[in-house]
């Protein structure tokens, strides 16, 4: 296998022998999209291909994003959904061995995220307010 790396992004690299058939299968059809979004931004085609590859296999944007984290994916905020940005600002709260504390991967992510200055301020206590609520939507 190849390494693609720039200064910003580095794209996941699994191990055939430590991946699960569903991290395999998240991979490849993740690496297979990149390939095939029109758009020169690498940011961009990142987020394009996992939001893909969730809608082929029908998980969540934000459980896409964890597998290709955890298979070496690194790359700026902008290029992850925004499940998986509550996801991970919510897990980086929690310390050691807490449930749903970050894995060692996560936390590779958020320090890259803070050498580039790209962790805004206290983000890890920003929440998002829905205006309207689903009862209301639904009746």
């Amino acid at each position: 296998m190849f390494k693609i790396e720039t200064d910003k992004i580095t794209l996941p690299q699994p191990e055939r022998a430590h991946v699960t058939p569903e991290q395999w299968n998240i991979y490849t059809r993740f690496m297979g999209h990149m390939r095939h979004v029109p758009v020169s931004r690498v940011e961009i085609k990142i987020l394009s291909a996992i939001q893909f590859t969730a809608d082929m296999l029908d998980i969540s944007d934000a459980h896409t994003a964890k597998a290709l984290v955890e298979m070496g994916l690194r790359a700026p905020r902008i290029a992850f959904p925004v499940e998986f940005l509550d996801y991970i600002d919510n897990a980086l709260m929690r310390c050691g061995w807490d449930i749903g504390a970050p894995s060692k991967e996560m936390m590779a992510l958020r320090d890259q995220w803070f050498t580039r200055q790209e962790q805004p301020n206290f983000s890890s206590f920003r929440h998002v307010h829905h205006i309207i609520k689903e009862d209301v939507l639904s009746s």
